[in-house]
Formats: C-alpha cells, sequence, structure tokens
C-alpha cells in the first residue's frame, strides 16, 4: 500500500456500531465491565481510548512500525523516552536541535542523574569518538532545528548498533510522508504530531513509533502511569488531518524551494539553509534519505544586527510571526528570542544559530503572495 493510500486508510476501518467512515470521538472517561476486570479492551480513558487506539495504529503504518503510542505534546513524548533511563546513563544528542529538547534534557533529567553531550553528528565520525561505556542513546534530529542540517541515519544506525545503544531519530520537520528512520536503522521514531501529521495549527501532541516489543511495552506503562495521553477530540482531529498529510506535504516543498530560490539571490540576504538548494552540503544526502525536501527553511540577513530581523518578522502581511510550524498557513520565528532562548547564547553561536537567523515554515499558500511578501518586508530594511 503506497503512502497516500496508507494516510487515509491505514489501521483506520468504518465504527462497527453505525459504519460511520471518521472514527468517533469517545468522549468518555471510563467503561462499562461486565464484571471484575472482564471487559471489551477498555476499563479507563487514561489506558486506552479507542479514537486514539485508531490513531496510533495509523502513525505505526505511516512509520512502517510495530508499535505506535500517543502523548499530549511533542515534549511528553521526549518525557517519556528519557524515562527509560537511570541515573548515570549517558545520552548523546545533535547540537543543533529544538530548544525545548534541550531545556527537558538539561534542565530537568539532568538534576536527576542523567548526563547528556551534545555533538555535531552531521559528521559521523563526532558520534564514534564521543560514545563512552555509559553512553545508552543517541538522539538525532534530520532535518535539524533549527539549520535544516541533514545527519545519516543510517550512517550513525551503523555505529548506534555496533555499540548496542538505542538510535532516537526526531522526524518531525520531514514527516513520515519525507522520511523513515525505522527503514533506514533507528529504534525510535518521535513526532510533535503537533506539527505536519495534524497539519492544521490546531492540536497539540506527540508520537513515539518503534518495532520493539519490550519497549513499547516500557514506554506504554509510562504513558498510563504518568497519564501524558492526548485526549480524544484531538486524536479526531490528528485523524483528520493526516487524511491530507501527502497533499499538504507536496505543496509545502513545492512552495519551500520557490522561496529558498528567491531567497538565495537576495541582496540582502547572506545565506539560505535549505537541503533542497544544491550549495547545501547534505544536499546529496538529502536525495537519498527523503523523498523531497521539506517545508522548513531558514536564512540569515546580511550583518550582524538582531534588531533589523525583528524589523522583517514585524513586516509580514501573510507570514505570521509565532512559535511552531507544519500547519497550512505560513509562519516565521526568530529561534534567538523564541523556539531555541533556552539554549545559552554562547552555545547557540558556537553551533551556529545567530541573532539575525529567520525560520521559516513555509505553507501552502500561493506561493507567489508568500515571494511578494519577502520582497516587502525584506525591502524596509
Amino acid at each position: 500500500m503506497k503512502f497516500g493510500t496508507k494516510a487515509i486508510h491505514a489501521g483506520i476501518e468504518p465504527d462497527p456500531t453505525t459504519g460511520a467512515i471518521m472514527t468517533p470521538i469517545y468522549q468518555t472517561s471510563t467503561y462499562v465491565q461486565e464484571s471484575p476486570g472482564k471487559h471489551k479492551g477498555y476499563e479507563y480513558a487514561r489506558t486506552q481510548n479507542p479514537t486514539r487506539t485508531v490513531l496510533q495504529n495509523n502513525l505505526a503504518a505511516l512509520e512502517n512500525g510495530k508499535h505506535g503510542i500517543c502523548y499530549s505534546s511533542g515534549l511528553g513524548a521526549t518525557d517519556a523516552i528519557l524515562k527509560l533511563f537511570k541515573p548515570g546513563d549517558e545520552i548523546i544528542a545533535s547540537n543543533d536541535l529544538y530548544g525545548g529538547t534541550y531545556r527537558i534534557m538539561v534542565r530537568v533529567f539532568q538534576e536527576f542523574g542523567l548526563t547528556f553531550k551534545f555533538v555535531g553528528l552531521d559528521d559521523p565520525a563526532n558520534l564514534e569518538a564521543a560514545i563512552t561505556p555509559a553512553t545508552k542513546m543517541v538522539w538525532i534530529e534530520t532535518p535539524t532545528n533549527p539549520l535544516l542540517r541533514l545527519v545519516d541515519i543510517a550512517a550513525i544506525s551503523a555505529i548506534t548498533k555496533r555499540h548496542t545503544i538505542q538510535l532516537v531519530v526526531d522526524n518531525t520537520f520531514a514527516s513520515p510522508y519525507l522520511q523513515n528512520p525505522l527503514d533506514l536503522g533507528a529504534d525510535i521514531v518521535m513526532h510533535s504530531v503537533t506539527k505536519y501529521l495534524g497539519g492544521h495549527s490546531d492540536t497539540v501532541m506527540g508520537a513515539i513509533i518503534l518495532n520493539d516489543d519490550e519497549t513499547a511495552q516500557r514506554l506504554a506503562f509510562i504513558q498510563n502511569a504518568c497519564g501524558a495521553v492526548p485526549g480524544p477530540q484531538d486524536c479526531f482531529l490528528v485523524l483528520r488531518g493526516i487524511k491530507t498529510l501527502h497533499v499538504r506535504m507536496q505543496r509545502h516543498c513545492e512552495n519551500a524551494m520557490k522561496v529558498a530560490r528567491y531567497l538565495q539571490q537576495h541582496p540582502k540576504v547572506s545565506q539560505v539553509h535549505y537541503p533542497g538548494l544544491e550549495s547545501h552540503v547534505g544536499n546529496e544526502l538529502a536525495k537519498t534519505q527523503m523523498r523531497d525536501f521539506g517545508g522548513m527553511l531558514s536564512f540569515e540577513l546580511k550583518g550582524d544586527s538582531m534588531p533589523e530581523a525583528v524589523r522583517v518578522m514585524e513586516s509580514f502581511e501573510v507570514f505570521s510571526l509565532g512559535e511552531s510550524l507544519g500547519g497550512v498557513e505560513s509562519l516565521c520565528t526568530h529561534p534567538a528570542s523564541m523556539t531555541h532562548a533556552s539554549i545559552p547564547k554562547e552555545e547557540r553561536e558556537r553551533n551556529g544559530l545567530k541573532d539575525t537567523l529567520i525560520r521559516l515554515s513555509v505553507g501552502i499558500e500561493d506561493v507567489d503572495d508568500l515571494i511578494q511578501d519577502l520582497e516587502q518586508a525584506i525591502g524596509r530594511l
């Protein structure tokens, strides 16, 4: 079954009671049991919910995985993964990653005895050099947030398997439409479902997809025991959003490529970070690892003036200034003061994240309007 068909049908059956083609919203907190412990597979809504079950099965199918587990947010999913480890365990993560991931690692789990190393994993040799006997997991994003660097999943996987280390891939930027990390050797795939999977900026959710039965049981236990579960209304909204994922992603990719090429030739732009450009250092890897180049890009203005970047973002008329990404509408974000503000300035700059960097989530509007908006906003400088 090809992706577009899976997005609409995989794991989804008409409602057995009414024949409704859309999965119903099972808005209930508990389920009636015939006798103590004897029930029809559902007992309490934190533990299971039929709407959530369908979504989890659908997500697993999209990532070519066996188990899908949903959480109340992307960070809820990240939290569950980190709870697989114990004090003294070491985790190696990309040095270019979402600020919220950095924050939960350093300011929450480091306090409980986990240790973290942040390494440039766009070069797999850096991982080999960083591994110690305490290393239990490697966490990567690809493309990374916000600099759109590429990490070779298969090459990193070869190293982690040799050392018996878990490999987790945050696949939020790519979505399952563009990239399937489990097929490339990853052990766990994480998504902020809020973004492309939901696609309409109307819900917050996270998900984990994997194949290993034992780890899936542990994560499902954490889901139930810690309670970071999504509600049935949110699960319904995501199921609805996924039905158009393949169509939306095609337009996101087409628009982002045109926007990137426009910015690349702009006299007031010093650099554009987009893996679809031939000048991007990860372009060849993107061609083999991804099916297209995605809807995310970032660019830097000439000079080092943050006020100029702010002025551009305040001048947009079609792009909206806001956190998040992956919705049908185009968004702009200033990572240094918004999504990545929790990372110390010196560390941001050491990793290449400048104060003039603007991140764009290119939506599915008419691309001519998006380019015109960039023209008028940058033209005010």
